[in-house]
């Protein structure tokens, strides 16, 4: 598959700021900033007084983590001859930035771009933990790891059908460190309330997959959509978005979230569409484009709702 109209062009070459910048896709850090936002709502509706800069810095250092673990799952990608060998790929959704496979960097290039967006973390990583406690160290290194071991190897978590597993624990974890950044200790708070999203959030992943199958099995990266095929795994796509809604109801159910939070389960219209088009073409990755869109409105969609309602809703047991 020749590249297409969208995609990045070897002149980019010529404005390297430029080019790094997208070679970041920006377009897809949305969702560490619908997590952050989930983090810093859990704590300023469990009572606490938000610290603009402590929240400020969580948002733009989280972000930064996010972009450079991005460039870094392209270098891996491209080492893995997954990219390059991916002709089904629906971009800019599928089959990696494509600034190797079209001659805008090297490979070298984007793994020094990758590891030095990840340096910048540190740092500041190091300044809030001092700021908050020491549990923040712990869960920085945990969200660094999941990132890093994706596609690195020899973990290569993704190739072993444990992608999913990864991004869901990954984003959960941010939205858990916010929270932490304001609250200096561990609650149970942010994982409860943060649960559904992070699950919205590996559904992305998971239906990507899809359009990705053929060429990551002929490199060898077994994802979980390569090993049960397309017909067993639109089942698991399902199964994963009915989990996600499902914990946020049984959540306000048992008082351990707003009931207003239920609103943010109104976007299972989006993810209910989404797998309507995805049982229909599972095994025709160039049907798939609306699905993926539908995916990935429902995760942001659900994460904003969420927040808001988080923020500004009555939480069980809090007082107001």
């Amino acid at each position: 598959m020749a590249p297409t109209s969208a995609e990045p062009v070897p002149s980019l070459r010529a404005r390297p700021i430029r080019a790094c910048l997208l070679a970041t896709r920006p377009a897809f850090l949305g969702v560490t900033l619908v997590a952050c936002l989930i983090g810093l709502a859990v704590a300023h509706g469990s009572g606490l007084a938000i610290d603009p800069a402590k929240a400020a810095l969580t948002l733009f250092f989280a972000l930064v983590a996010h972009a450079g673990i991005n460039v870094l799952n392209d270098y891996h990608d491209a080492r893995s001859g997954a990219d390059a060998a991916n002709v089904e790929r629906i971009f800019p959704f599928t089959g990696g930035s494509r600034f190797i496979q079209n001659g805008v960097l090297s490979e070298a290039e984007t793994g020094r771009l990758g590891y030095a967006l990840i340096a910048l973390v540190v740092p500041a990583g190091l300044w809030l933990t001092l700021q908050s406690a020491s549990g923040l160290l712990a869960i920085g290194l945990a969200g660094l790891f999941l990132g890093w071991a994706y596609t690195a190897p020899p973990l290569t978590l993704v190739a072993r059908g444990l992608g999913e597993a990864a991004v869901a624990a990954g984003w959960l974890i941010v939205v858990v460190g916010a929270d932490f950044v304001q609250r200096g200790a561990f609650s149970a708070q942010p994982f409860v309330a943060g649960l559904s999203y992070a699950l919205l959030v590996a559904a992305i992943l998971f239906i990507n997959e899809f359009p990705d199958r053929r060429s990551d099995e002929v490199a060898g990266k077994r994802t979980l959509v390569v090993r049960l095929g397309p017909d067993s795994a639109k089942w698991v796509y399902l199964g994963l978005v009915l989990a996600a809604y499902g914990w946020l109801v049984l959540m306000v159910g048992r008082d351990r979230l707003p009931q207003g939070a239920a609103a943010a389960a109104l976007t299972l219209i989006f993810s209910f569409r989404a797998a309507r088009y995805l049982m229909a073409h599972a095994a025709e990755p160039s049907e798939l484009a609306p699905a993926l869109k539908l995916t990935i409105a429902a995760a942001n969609l659900h994460g904003l709702v969420l927040a808001a309602t988080l923020a500004f809703g009555r939480w069980p047991g809090v007082v107001s």
